[in-house]
């Protein structure tokens, strides 16, 4: 089953920048499949922010080229002919570019920016909830410097 994220609510701020305004230009992206772990977790949110240069090593999320309703969030590892080839983190998944080759830039929707993963299970302790605090809210760190020295 392809990786999928949940629409940005149009309510929200979630609009594409064409609508205006900065605040418009971010959203938010909830990961439902196993294909970024260890990076992303299901259930994990993504602040995204729609139309931003994409480098190596970026997450991003993009709509899957054979099926243009879904969206799906994989790193971009590399510019090619034709746009960009995509990876998820989980090799186990190949639901990425080694299954349908280069994801043309009209495609990627929205870069990743900061993950906040919710909290798995009551957390009842004042020091619980710190460190539930402490690991929950990340930035996506790019992995470009790590695949520009392989």
């Amino acid at each position: 089953m392809p990786e999928r994220v949940r629409e940005p609510d149009q309510d929200s701020g979630g609009a594409a920048p064409a609508r205006g305004g900065l605040l418009r230009s971010f959203g938010l992206a909830e990961v439902y499949n196993p294909s970024m772990v260890p990076a992303l977790l299901p259930g994990d949110r993504l602040v995204v922010q729609y139309g931003a240069a994409v480098r190596p090593g970026d997450v991003v999320v993009l709509r899957h080229p054979f099926r243009q309703d879904l969206l799906i969030v994989k790193r971009a590892v590399e510019r090619r002919d034709g746009g960009w080839w995509v990876r998820g983190d989980n090799p186990y998944v190949e639901n990425d570019s080694r299954e349908f080759g280069a994801v043309p830039d009209e495609l990627v929707v929205a870069r990743a920016w900061v993950r906040i993963r919710p909290p798995r299970g009551v957390q009842r302790s004042p020091r619980a909830v710190a460190a539930w605090a402490w690991s929950a809210v990340r930035p996506v760190r790019s992995l470009s410097r790590r695949l520009r020295a392989r």
